[in-house]
């Protein structure tokens, strides 16, 4: 009998990720015990010895459900049965305050999974998002109205992580587990409607599929592979202007008036995050707010997350530290 096409699937978009990392290099899944995370494993695995690469298996215990520290310790056993060369798990506290649950537990993965890295000597990081996964978060997006950065989707790789299943459907996931004997969890998380990506999963795409046809979360996928690629262009001309016209007096308003305004709002981004500014808390609303200051349109100043303010300096757009009452 063949290979199943499910397993092959998952294991071509393994292949090509680690296709660049020299024998010997260690290569980190991150694994929630979820079938995406598990096909993803096994995957690699199998294509990680292959190439001589050490594979290790990594679980965070957000500490949110009952029972998560047995969940954990089930996974970590599930990894070794894998086999996984080396396991790893950590236990991390999520703090909500301004975020949400889902945002500040990503946040607080995100930093464990790099210091799980660092620490194992790891090339990179593999995550188990997938091509449905893709989809929601490109309509998540487009509801919020957050612009063509939101509309990008999530990067195919970014700092020292990768998401080697951005092309393979969740469906695949499950059918790769279940020819290859591998149970996986459901995590209640994923049915429960509190959450808006819950919702758009049960019931805003299946009412697409039925309306539209099949093929929307691949379409939705391939749109935002389009829209990244714009929106990564203008960021290399962004990064460069940016260079140009930053100085010790700021960015000059004359300077910044002659930019085209998809340019210029990534301009006075990039200076508000070398301000101090908070990345994951920087929007849309605080840009625009920074381009209306910036054109003068906007009298005062603009508060910004990361306790940082800008404020018109005669020619100059300047910052600085906001002051915290007590």
């Amino acid at each position: 009998m063949g290979l199943h096409p499910a397993i092959a699937a998952v294991r071509r978009g393994v292949r090509r990720s680690l296709a660049e990392l020299d024998p010997g290099s260690g290569v980190l899944v991150a694994c929630s015990g979820g079938a995406d995370s598990l096909a993803l494993l096994s995957a690699t695995v199998f294509e990680g010895h292959k190439a001589g690469l050490r594979v290790i298996g990594a679980t965070v215990d957000h500490g949110l459900q009952e029972g998560s520290a047995e969940h954990a310790s089930r996974v970590v056993a599930q990894m070794v049965a894998l086999g996984a060369d080396e396991t790893a798990t950590a236990r991390v506290q999520v703090d909500p305050a301004g975020l949400g649950i889902e945002a500040a537990a990503r946040r607080a993965r995100y930093a464990v999974l790099e210091q799980l890295r660092e620490h194992l000597a790891a090339a990179v990081v593999l995550l188990g998002h997938t091509r449905d996964d893709q989809a929601e978060t490109v309509l998540l997006g487009l509801a919020r109205g957050s612009g063509g950065r939101s509309l990008a989707g999530m990067r195919r790789s970014f700092d020292h992580c990768t998401r080697p299943l951005l092309d393979v459907c969740r469906a695949d996931t499950v059918a790769a587990c279940l020819a290859d004997g591998i149970a996986f969890w459901d995590d209640p998380h994923n049915s429960d409607p509190g959450f808006a990506r819950v919702r758009v999963r049960q019931r805003v795409l299946p009412v697409l599929e039925a309306e539209l046809g099949p093929g929307i979360a691949a379409a939705l996928a391939r749109t935002a592979d389009q829209v990244r690629a714009d929106v990564e262009a203008l960021d290399v001309l962004a990064a460069a202007a940016y260079a140009d016209l930053v100085t010790a007096e700021g960015l000059p308003l004359a300077a910044l008036d002659e930019l085209l305004p998809a340019i210029a709002s990534r301009v006075l981004r990039l200076a508000a995050l070398a301000a101090g500014a908070t990345d994951a808390e920087l929007f849309h609303v605080h840009v625009t707010a920074l381009h209306r200051l910036a054109r003068r349109r906007l009298d005062g100043e603009v508060q910004l997350p990361g306790h940082v303010t800008a404020y018109r300096d005669r020619s100059h757009l300047r910052f600085r530290p906001t002051a915290v009452a007590g």
